[in-house]
């Protein structure tokens, strides 16, 4: 059986793709690789950490974070700006429609990618599932979640493995709900996921990809998950 790594964050969209690589390769054959690139929180990390515990899935992770370090983007530890509590359509009308909003952090992606095009060569995968989608791409928002950046970095990835490695992108071509869909298909434990660009203790409801969070559970008609078990985990602490 093919083996096949998996980028992790701990957010709807990698564990949707870590789903559905579970679903065909087998849970044995899966590694998750999850990376500190210097957020401003450990959330995400942290249900990184569960989300692979509830799949029984090798889980690496490692810490990049220097690599960011000339950045000022508003997500990394380091930086003097705020994260953005807007939509991200309406982050991009205020720039005009189209270009990169402040919680892009430089190239992020296509360094992810490389990382863990090197480890897959190095521990026998053959692909490496990455979980960019629709909603990302639009507006160019997100220059390293578009087609033409996961059809570039396809090629050089196979390319420069000695075509021995593809990347596979099944959310590209799904909005955020559309990725909801797909998960629940495939009971994603989408309760341990974390999405706030916060880090507080429950979600703020009011950044980007809380937003979008909440508008793809809304269109598939359930509640939350995650949202109902901190608002248990608070009702039983009273």
């Amino acid at each position: 059986m093919e083996k096949a790594i998996v980028l992790l964050s701990g957010g709807i969209d990698s564990t949707t793709c870590l789903a559905m690589a579970v679903d065909k390769f087998g849970f044995e054959n899966i590694t998750a690789l999850s990376i500190q690139y210097g957020q401003k929180h450990s959330k995400e990390l942290e249900s990184a950490k569960k989300i692979a515990e509830h799949y029984k899935v090798l889980h690496i992770v490692k810490d990049l974070s220097d690599i960011f370090s000339f950045s000022n983007c508003s997500l990394l530890k380091g930086s003097d700006r705020n994260i953005e509590h807007s939509s991200y359509a309406e982050q991009l009308e205020a720039i005009g429609g189209e270009g990169t909003v402040s919680t892009y952090v430089p190239f992020r992606n296509g360094l992810l990618l490389s990382f863990a095009a090197a480890t897959a060569i190095s521990i026998g995968a053959g692909v490496i599932y990455y979980g960019a989608h629709a909603d990302d791409a639009a507006g160019r928002a997100y220059p390293d979640c578009t087609p033409e950046f996961e059809r570039a970095m396809n090629e050089a990835i196979y390319e420069g493995s000695g075509h021995i490695l593809r990347m596979y992108a099944p959310l590209m071509e799904m909005n955020k709900a559309g990725v909801v869909e797909a998960g629940l298909s495939l009971d994603a434990p989408y309760a341990l996921t974390w999405s706030c660009y916060e880090g507080d203790d429950v979600p703020c409801g009011t950044c980007g990809t809380c937003i979008d969070r909440q508008a793809a559970f809304d269109a598939n008609g359930i509640a939350d998950p995650a949202i109902e078990k901190i608002e248990q985990k608070n009702n039983d602490g009273k």
